[in-house]
């Protein structure tokens, strides 16, 4: 059973080698090749990767891209790459910076011994933010499934079969939004509990504006079904004020209007041609491992 842990980076290389040599730890008593690979998103920062004394990890490689492109499509990047170009049965995206838990693969590599054609997810059963992150984080939730119908409690922290690999590289939406993408093209996911962990170094990048656009970005893969749902409390709406319009009852309808426009203005990051040519963006690969 080969497994591939894939990483997106972004100037936090510290964070990153602390993680590897985790995931080594971790895996030393699990039935499975692992290898890993990191993909730079065009870090500026300098790239120093310690890769000594990993006894478990099969094979390391570092992807360098010339273009900074943002976590989502670093992501779609790394798995375009590893259909194409590796030998694997299951790819296990996750974060570099600890927030996704090394501890946990086991339980995934676990859940592939009675689900081997499945594709588990790690849910969020507990996160390490402040108070008010995780009000944010709720009202995501709870405005996610109001005009989706979906409740998405995962994030990248996934255990992907191959031929989920392809459907997700085959699917313009992963381009833009990872989980939005995954719970387009697939419905029958197994969870695995998940517990959000602390940053090794640094604070956390996920400030408030990222929330909102990663939030608006899951959201705007369920496009056709936003507009619909939009149109419906719209009308809704405009039948319960009809006699009482004014400047004040009219700013909900107002909000409906920009709300779906800012949906589908941020949908046209669904560009399958730039997914398509995504790994012309890397200038090379060093193989540290």
């Amino acid at each position: 059973m080969n497994i591939i842990i894939l990483v997106p980076v972004f100037n936090d290389f510290k964070s990153v080698t602390k993680l590897i040599k985790e995931i080594d730890i971790n895996i030393s008593e699990l039935k499975a090749t692992f290898s890993v690979i990191v993909v730079n998103d065009a870090s500026t920062e300098e790239k120093i990767l310690e890769t000594n004394n990993l006894n478990n990890i099969k094979s390391f490689k570092l992807i360098n891209m010339r273009q900074n492109k943002g976590h989502a499509r670093c992501i779609a990047a790394g798995l375009k790459h590893i259909a194409e170009n590796e030998d694997f049965d299951y790819v296990i995206p996750m974060d570099g910076d600890g927030e996704d838990r090394p501890e946990e693969i086991k339980n995934f590599v676990e859940k592939i011994k009675n689900y081997p054609n499945r594709i588990i997810v790690g849910e969020r059963i507990k996160r390490s933010e402040s108070l008010i992150f995780k009000i944010c984080y709720f009202l995501h939730k709870i405005i996610t499934f109001t005009f989706t119908g979906k409740i998405i409690k995962f994030g990248n922290y996934t255990c992907l079969t191959k031929e989920a690999v392809n459907k997700l590289i085959a699917e313009k939406a992963t381009w833009s939004s990872f989980s939005g993408s995954l719970a387009k093209t697939e419905s029958n996911l197994i969870k695995s509990p998940s517990i959000r962990g602390l940053r090794y170094f640094g604070p956390s990048k996920m400030s408030f504006i990222n929330l909102v656009k990663h939030s608006l970005a899951i959201i705007a893969v369920f496009k056709t079904g936003v507009i619909f749902r939009s149109i419906v409390f719209y009308a809704i709406y405009l039948i319960i004020i009809a006699d009482y319009i004014s400047v004040v009852t009219a700013i909900p309808l107002a909000l409906i209007i920009i709300f779906g426009l800012v949906i589908l203005k941020i949908s046209g990051r669904e560009n399958m041609t730039e997914f398509n040519n995504s790994l012309t963006n890397i200038s090379d690969i060093d193989i540290l491992k």
